[in-house]
């Protein structure tokens, strides 16, 4: 029974470090959806994008190496050198920031007042742009993202728990770093949202687009921050997800995960896209671990949408969104 239990204390520990990874995609999800009222769909891609960009800036490699090997018969891959690492995180998010420019510039510029469903859509069709822009641009192939994060089981976890518990936890050290960036990142942002005179102005501009243009507020200036903090948190979730299991286009699919941890935590909060994360993190792991085995296993696969369906019945704003009442 005793070490039934260990193991189960360690399955919510993994499950809390997953939960992590979750509430970091979330939360460019939430950012966006503060400034524009709509589900950005392109969140996951926008990870995806910025793990490939950071991969071939890291590697030296040349963009659209394979276009333009088609078109002039030539036989580029790589410039024949490599960036440090930090170099190569600045530049990445240099190329986020200029994304956001483009993005507000040749979309968002146009659509000014039009209804939800409308930005929503056009979400949809950036995410499948940039999905085939970066096949474009840097190849479909699986890539290895090596930043320098510590990774493999935690000795010193391990040996602590050993000696309380009489069995080693098997902590990942990624897990472990994702979850101290996750936690200073969220409290960045926190305050950013609750203490800053742009993060006041973005909720005005998600309440009304005409109204805050109204009080002076500019809308282009908004949606351009908004898109470069929501690029680099895709840039940091990118980097965790893709050093844990390699850069490839299957990562825009954690964007399917992260649907469940907003409906918990709520799409208007920064604290309960990180408050549904390790909700849904530690849910899925606990349940597999004790109901699994009775039905069979595989519980992962639908835990989390099952209860997002129920939070959806009974409490549709999440844990810690607004309450919408408009009056007809």
């Amino acid at each position: 029974m005793m070490d039934q239990l260990v193991f189960a204390a360690e399955v919510f520990m993994n499950g809390l470090m997953t939960g992590v990874m979750y509430a970091l995609v979330a939360l460019g999800f939430v950012l966006i959806f503060k400034a524009s009222g709509v589900f950005n769909y392109a969140q996951g891609v926008l990870a995806l994008f910025a793990a490939l960009t950071l991969v071939g800036i890291q590697q030296g490699q040349v963009p659209f190496a394979h276009l333009i090997n088609s078109i002039f018969g030539t036989h580029l891959e790589y410039f024949g050198w490599t960036v440090p690492v930090v170099l190569a995180i600045l530049l990445a998010g240099a190329v986020m920031v200029l994304l956001a420019f483009l993005v507000e510039k040749l979309v968002l510029q146009h659509l000014v007042g039009q209804e939800p469903i409308i930005l929503f859509m056009a979400t949809i069709g950036l995410a499948y742009f940039l999905e085939g822009l970066g096949d474009v641009m840097w190849g479909a192939d699986i890539k290895n993202l090596d930043v320098g994060l510590p990774q493999g089981i935690s000795e010193s976890i391990e040996s602590v728990s050993a000696n309380w518990f009489g069995y080693g936890f098997f902590i990942d050290r990624l897990d472990i770093w994702a979850a101290i960036i996750a936690a200073l990142l969220v409290t960045a942002l926190v305050a950013f949202a609750q203490y800053t005179k742009q993060g006041r102005a973005m909720r005005a501009v998600a309440d009304d687009h005409q109204a805050a243009l109204s009080v002076g507020i500019s809308l282009r200036f908004i949606w351009v921050m908004v898109w470069s903090i929501a690029g680099f948190v895709a840039l940091v979730a990118g980097i965790m997800w893709g050093t844990k299991s390699g850069v490839q286009f299957s990562l825009s699919l954690i964007a399917l995960k992260a649907l469940p941890v907003l409906m918990l935590g709520g799409f208007t909060s920064i604290p309960g896209a990180i408050a549904g994360g390790l909700i849904i993190g530690v849910g899925e792991k606990m349940f597999e671990f004790f109901i699994g085995p009775m039905i069979g296993g595989a519980t992962e696969n639908w835990f989390a949408y099952v209860l997002a369906l129920l939070f959806l019945v009974f409490r549709p704003q999440g844990l810690f969104g607004e309450r919408i009442i408009e009056r007809v």
